[in-house]
């Protein structure tokens, strides 16, 4: 009895066991702003968790099979930057070619802070900054409660003046950059 039909037959089921276990496509990206010594951890399908602590690529280790989902998240933001993923999800193809498409740009964050000088003790101001407000009741320093991405546009204006005086903004509007922000003075009279 040849036991050749037998081995082919093993041969066939070995092939194809082995081509079905090497997964199919790598999901791998760019990463772009991330400040030096930090790291951000993102996250696909929300269990292959990768840190990556400089810009480049990026890959995930677990490979997907053809007709996977793939969804990249932030799991973990770098300390005081915002990480966002755009191209983070699809599927991979009937091909289980890899995906090299997923970008993930990340920017400094910090809220908007300044000085207020001149301010008539037991008076009060608020200022506003699109919908934020902070309200001062006194001189020194302040700050907005929400954070801001390097590159938003700011303008800062007295919601409401004091009852005794008024107050006048310098430094009032641009473009937040937390690195070279300059404070913004509120001078009061």
């Amino acid at each position: 009895m040849s036991h050749q039909p037998l081995t082919r037959l093993l041969c066939a089921c070995a092939a194809t066991l082995a081509l079905a276990g090497c997964g199919g496509g790598e999901v791998s990206g760019r990463l772009t702003g991330l400040g030096t010594g930090l790291s951000v951890t993102l996250q696909n399908n929300a269990t292959d968790s990768l840190t990556v602590a400089r810009n480049g690529e990026f890959a995930f280790a677990k490979l997907l099979d053809p007709g996977d989902a793939y969804a990249v998240t932030v799991q973990t933001q770098p300390i005081g930057q915002t990480c966002t993923v755009s191209s983070g999800s699809g599927t991979i193809n009937a091909n289980g070619d890899s995906v090299d498409t997923v970008r993930v740009s990340c920017a400094y964050q910090a809220t908007l802070r300044g000085i207020v000088t001149g301010l008539a003790t037991g008076a009060s101001l608020v200022l506003a900054n699109g919908s934020d407000t902070v309200t001062v009741s006194a001189s020194g320093a302040f700050a907005f409660s929400r954070a801001l991405v390097d590159g938003t546009a700011y303008s800062v204006s007295v919601l409401t003046q004091p009852a005794i005086g008024s107050c006048s903004v310098a430094n009032a509007s641009g473009s937040f950059f937390a690195a070279s922000f300059v404070d913004i003075v509120v001078n009061c009279n």
